[in-house]
């Protein structure tokens, strides 16, 4: 190179133009995955990708080129260029048209900051600003603003943005033949776009590396080589990924900051978004338009999967409303917190026995089960996994709504605004409204032993939502919840055994409906991840008996299958202060040695129960249905032999005989174990053994 360019810069954030006025551009921001992928770009105010950089980061080639081209006395005039101003004066009047122009850089600077008319006076005007511009900064100063306001097309402005647009590098390492490109481009981006009319891009291009050759920027054997060089344009994807997450974040990204490290893993969250979309798209015809799904890290309280909607760009089920964030009845995915805090102040145990029955509360609150039964007697562990509504909400009168919603406060869920007497014993069964973000990430609590992290969204800069770190549940309280809500077994009366709650490996979940359909909710957790997942309409509109188990719980499965083959979680552990032993079922006590029917369970080591002395009165049932469950529904295959579909009836009765009826016809086995065959339809079973009779529901699909 003949002329070497040294100049010292300094970034001006806001330029001083005219008679003191000051303009301020804020660069764009660029939002990328935690692995550097990018996942979205936000205009600058101008509406263009604007990343500012200092002139000793711009290749020397680009500055050559420029100046070559567009401004080659730029070094000695004081802001006009006369020579320029008569020739193409002298051109124009001669051609009888316009030929030829004269701007000088420091005019293109003043013009890209406030555009003026191409009259005389406009032209004037702008003359009149250059010269002042230039008394008030620096050559190299302008040469900075110029290069970074400078538009290149295709909402580039900034050579920094344009030579990563066009050419997936910084504006430092641009070739010669690059550099050049770009510099052709300034003269008038959409005439030159390359993304359209590449050809006369490229003609542009050998204009600019000819005028460098002419003023010697250049020598023969650089120009030839430069001229040779092909230019291959690699236009960079602009992605629109995860768009409510990066809405979310934007108004958090310190001014100053123009990239931004998301926690975001951007794989799972595209896997995420088809998921939901496909899911929903097939429960169209139960009015059901919309989810929304949360994923986070536990350890740090990133997140990784973030989607609002199932469609951002369907007006017509309101796909930009954020579901994650939006207001939702929690339905039953609180029951958890109320046994969190009933076990905690040694109301309860997980065996401790609750009636579940026809049962009226203060001011005459009467809840319903979801199947529309009573239980009778039933462990705290059962009405928890099976997520019956009246033992919860005795439960929660034992904890006083008070402590409860103060608790659940603490875990983040500060939507429970209202006095505890707005809520009353219905708090229990989920009548507050919360964001499924919050909620989310109180489930993270439980899977972190019951410490509270506030919830991140970016790693560098680090951005977190607020909350005050610390351990809001005791380590081994939060674990016998944990332990309930992985029980598949102790979930099957109510789920059946081969529910969408059920995976090859440890996962603690819950379910939750609200009373009229209009929301219902999955969240589930290992150790190192917890998945939340809201179904329902941004309408408010019910749907057609769509619960958590068979509208979030599809969606929630097949993303923890996912995520537990890109992030694996090992199995919980259980903390040293709690002890799993055997309890007697029929007193929810300690078993003692004249206890006949034992199950193990788990308590806090320092609050056990009373050992049974065996003198209870029989609380638990002598008889229960195990197959099928309430609700169970099955699939006649039409590619299997009539004969081998059948059905597997089983109980539990200490005197092992049983009389089995379905649909009002008594069947012949006396065994309290048989099989029988398929039918399709809704059927009514009921067994009678010892003189008790239980009863439950299935279906059979065509």
């Amino acid at each position: 190179m003949n002329r070497v360019w040294k100049f010292f810069i300094v970034l001006l954030p806001c330029l001083l133009i005219g008679w003191g006025e000051v303009f301020c551009l804020t660069p764009s921001k660029q939002i990328y995955d935690r692995r550097g992928a990018p996942v979205r770009g936000f205009l600058s105010e101008n509406e263009t990708y604007y990343r500012p950089v200092a002139l000793s980061e711009i290749s020397p080639w680009l500055i050559a080129a420029v100046v070559a081209a567009e401004d080659k006395r730029f070094f000695s005039h004081a802001g006009v260029d006369t020579q320029a101003v008569l020739r193409a004066a002298w051109q124009n009047a001669s051609g009888g048209k316009i030929i030829s122009g004269a701007s000088t850089i420091t005019q293109q600077l003043v013009r890209a900051v406030e555009p003026r008319s191409k009259t005389l006076w406009g032209k004037a005007g702008e003359a009149w600003d250059a010269l002042m511009l230039e008394r008030k900064l620096s050559k190299e100063e302008i040469l900075n603003e110029y290069f970074n306001l400078l538009e290149l097309g295709n909402l580039t402005q900034g050579v920094q943005a344009a030579s990563q647009f066009y050419f997936g590098v910084d504006a430092a390492d641009l070739s010669l033949a690059q550099a050049a490109f770009l510099a052709g481009l300034a003269k008038s981006p959409t005439y030159y776009n390359p993304l359209k009319h590449l050809a006369r891009a490229q003609t542009r291009q050998k204009y600019v590396l000819k005028r460098m050759l002419e003023e010697k920027f250049v020598d023969k054997e650089m120009y030839d080589l430069a001229v040779s060089e092909p230019v291959e344009l690699r236009t960079q994807n602009r992605p629109f990924d995860a768009p409510h997450f990066t809405h979310f974040l934007k108004p958090l990204i310190p001014q100053d900051v123009s990239d931004v490290t998301s926690t975001l893993d951007r794989e799972l969250q595209l896997y995420a978004e088809e998921l939901v979309k496909n899911y929903i798209s097939r429960m169209k015809k139960e009015n059901v338009t919309n989810a929304a799904v949360v994923v986070l890290e536990n350890a740090t309280g990133a997140v990784l999967a973030y989607v609002g909607s199932a469609d951002f760009y369907d007006d017509i089920y309101h796909g930009q409303v954020d579901g994650a964030r939006a207001l939702r009845q929690s339905g039953s995915t609180l029951k958890p917190f109320v046994y969190a805090l009933a076990f905690d102040k040694g109301l309860l145990t997980p065996a401790s026995l609750l009636s579940d029955e026809d049962t009226f509360f203060e001011g005459g609150f009467r809840p319903r089960n979801y199947d529309e039964t009573f239980h009778g007697l039933v462990s705290a562990r059962t009405a928890l996994a099976c997520s019956y509504n009246i033992p919860a909400v005795k439960a929660a009168e034992k904890t006083g709504v008070p402590a409860l919603l103060s608790f659940l406060r603490v875990l983040g869920l500060m939507t429970l605004s209202k006095p505890a007497d707005f809520y009353g014993l219905g708090l229990a069964l989920g009548n507050g409204e919360v964001r499924l973000l919050d909620l989310t990430n109180a489930y993270a609590t439980l899977a972190r032993g019951g410490v509270y992290l506030p919830v991140r969204i970016a790693a560098e800069p680090v951005i977190s939502l607020q909350g005050k770190e610390g351990r809001v549940l005791d380590e081994n309280t939060a674990y016998l919840v944990t332990d309930i809500l992985k029980d598949n077994n102790a979930r099957a009366p109510a789920f059946g055994l081969n529910s969408p709650l059920a995976v090859p490996f440890e996962l603690a979940a819950k379910t939750g409906t609200s009373k009229d359909y209009k929301d219902n909710f999955t969240l589930a957790y290992t150790p190192r991840w917890t998945i939340g997942v809201w179904v329902g309409n941004f309408d408010a509109s019910a749907m057609q008996k769509v619960s958590g188990i068979t509208g979030a719980g599809p969606i929630m499965h097949d993303l923890a299958v996912y995520l537990n083959e890109k992030y694996p979680s090992a199995p919980f552990k259980t903390p040293e202060g709690v002890t799993r032993t055997l309890t007697c079922v029929q007193s929810g006590l300690l078993a003692g040695p004249a206890c006949k029917h034992t199950k193990e369970e788990v308590f806090l080591t320092d609050k056990m129960p009373a050992k049974c002395d065996g003198k209870h009165i029989s609380a638990a049932p002598a008889l229960q249905i195990l197959t099928p469950s309430v609700g169970d529904v099955f699939k006649w295959d039409p590619a299997f032999p009539a004969a081998s579909q059948q059905i597997k009836l089983s109980a539990s009765c200490a005197e092992n005989t049983c009389k089995w009826t379905i649909d009002g016809k008594n069947l012949s086995a006396r065994t309290c174990e048989t099989w029988w065959p398929i039918a399709v339809g809704k059927h009514r079973l009921s067994v009678t053994c010892g003189g008790e009779t239980q009863e439950t529901h299935f279906e059979v699909l065509p």
